[in-house]
């Protein structure tokens, strides 16, 4: 039986070790960590549970596929629902708006609350699909690693469509374009931010990342984010793959330039494959360190990283939905503080993830759960103390502005992440949360 090496138990190392293990091979994983996962694990603070990483769900049928590989039903072991408010939006001039799942009823909220036309609303969101249907059979359903796929029928489509994907337009300037109204061109550069980039610097492209959310929905797990990683992790040891955890990978052993197996502590595991579920840039300076090291995948601008407060809270507010965004008054700063200066602006975009609106047991009675995130550079040694203690101060001035309250006096707990912190728990890069950035013409 063929052998596998995964380095890296994230939900991408558990999902390749589930593919790999349906196809026969003998599967193991590495993981530096306690515990699988990656950056979507879990933590408590006295009774509130808080899901440490990612917060969104989307296109979950990816999840239940892997289920279905082993012929079994994801309904006895993952179970989710489509939520009626993807998003629930807040600006500083008192404009609320609630992002429907059902699309007549976002592009209904949009008319009623921002009075733009639904015809513009409906072409913008037909173009972001039709640029989706051009390119989704490229970029998720085959390996841009093969030949095939560069005569495929599809990428020619792709290519005789290449000005309809306004690579040459950023996503502000598309949305400035076709959508005028400052409120929803703020709202839709938004969905940049989906891969760490800037809506100021990064293809008119993105406008499918909308489509994506608008049309496949957004979810929320019965049992919260952790019961991917935890459902995917019991699939994986039914079936028979194997987990070294508190094991760190320390070289990928390569012979005749090919993949042979690893070296962890003074150990040899020797394999017929190896994945890398870990970031790139440390793959190959921490585990590649004499292999060809590929320098424009190596120099590409890391994404944005993030500023995290998880804060437990005393009470329950019923104008928040599970997912909200409290905007910032100057967009164009926040990301040029980001992306040019190495820092957060006075007036940062909050998001706010209160996962107790669906599922109760995640606080006490009463209470809220707050994930509360403010976009943020990377790690590039900036005094991360200082940044926090202005960012807190500055994000609970708005939180109280816009919510009428004095959150401060609410906050029963409380644990920061910081961009360092993110990368200490996870080995991204510098805190990067996507790998790279798209901020430039080539990543469409």
């Amino acid at each position: 039986m063929k052998k596998a090496i995964i380095i890296g138990s994230g939900v991408g190392g558990l999902a390749t070790a589930l593919r790999l293990k349906a196809q026969g091979l003998d599967v193991l994983v590495f993981e530096n960590n306690s515990y699988p996962g990656g950056k979507l694990s879990s933590f408590t603070l006295g009774k509130y549970r808080f899901d440490a990483g990612p917060s969104l769900l989307t296109m979950p049928h990816y999840i239940d596929e892997l289920f279905e590989l082993f012929d079994e039903k994801p309904q006895d072991y993952f179970n989710y629902r489509r939520k009626d408010i993807s998003c629930k939006y807040f600006w500083d001039d008192n404009t609320v708006l609630n992002a429907y799942s059902n699309k007549k009823k976002f592009i209904n909220e949009i008319n009623n609350v921002l009075k733009v036309d639904k015809r513009i609303v409906s072409t913008y969101l037909e173009k972001a699909k039709k640029k989706y249907d051009l390119t989704k059979s490229i970029f998720l359903e085959k390996s841009l690693h093969k030949i095939e796929t560069f005569l495929s029928t599809d990428l020619i489509k792709g290519v005789f469509n290449l000005f309809f994907f306004q690579i040459n337009k950023t996503l502000n300037s598309v949305n400035e374009e076709e959508l005028k109204e400052p409120h929803l061109v703020q709202l839709f550069n938004r969905f940049a931010t989906y891969n760490g980039s800037s809506p100021y610097k990064t293809p008119g492209m993105m406008t499918l990342v909308q489509h994506l959310e608008q049309e496949f929905g957004t979810f929320v797990s019965e049992k919260g984010m952790i019961n991917i990683t935890e459902s995917l992790f019991d699939l994986a040891i039914r079936n028979g793959i194997k987990f070294e955890f508190n094991q760190l990978v320390n070289e990928i052993l390569l012979e005749n330039n090919k993949a042979v197996g690893v070296k962890v502590n003074n150990s040899i595991y020797k394999s017929d494959l190896v994945v890398s579920n870990m970031d790139v840039v440390p793959t190959y300076k921490k585990l590649l360190k004499t292999s060809y090291q590929p320098k424009k995948v190596l120099n590409q601008e890391r994404s944005s990283s993030a500023l995290i407060f998880y804060w437990g809270i005393k009470k329950t507010f019923k104008n928040l939905e599970l997912h909200n965004i409290l905007f910032s008054n100057n967009y164009k700063k926040e990301f040029d503080s980001i992306f040019d200066l190495g820092n957060i602006c006075d007036d940062p975009t909050v998001y706010i993830n209160i996962t107790s609106k669906d599922v109760v047991t995640d606080a006490p009675n009463g209470c809220e759960n707050w994930f509360v995130m403010i976009n943020s550079p990377n790690d590039k040694g900036q005094k991360w103390d200082e940044i926090i203690k202005n960012v807190r101060k500055n994000i609970i001035n708005k939180i109280n502005r816009i919510l009428n309250t004095d959150i401060e006096n609410f906050i029963e707990f409380e644990e920061i992440f910081s961009p360092k912190t993110i990368e200490s728990n996870t080995q991204s890069y510098l805190g990067s949360l996507y790998g790279s950035s798209s901020n430039d013409t080539m990543a469409a």
